[in-house]
């Protein structure tokens, strides 16, 4: 019976499990925001492992936006160190965090459909 999951995938959704768990609880800037790690993929080799995260900010300032990267960028090291504590894995991926704004794009999409849907005419 094959596997349903890549080794890849499973080792990306654990890491992205407890990263987001560290990163709430480890991590204590007064400059981060909150944060949402969407996804984790991982390279073949497992090498590096491709942080997509989501900042959510109460006035949707791009400083913000940049300082929590500023900060996840810093502390990659001490969550990578943290992260091999957990994981049963003989080397631990380097981490590079990208900033997804799917989100915010989303939210452009909606309001773009609803304002052509009350430009249009009734019928």
């Amino acid at each position: 019976m094959p596997a349903e999951f890549s080794r890849t995938q499973r080792l990306g959704e654990q890491i992205q499990r407890d990263l987001a768990m560290l990163i709430q609880r480890e991590l204590k800037d007064p400059r981060l925001g909150m944060i949402t790690v969407n996804f984790v993929e991982l390279s073949k080799d497992l090498a590096y492992a491709d942080v997509n995260v989501t900042v959510l900010v109460a006035d949707d300032s791009e400083e913000k936006i940049v300082q929590s990267m500023t900060v996840l960028n810093e502390a990659k090291t001490f969550l990578r160190t943290l992260l091999g504590r957990g994981l049963k894995i003989r080397k631990v991926p380097h981490l590079r965090f990208h900033y997804d704004d799917s989100l915010k794009r989303g939210a452009h999409i909606n309001a773009l459909i609803h304002q052509a849907l009350k430009n249009t005419p009734d019928e």
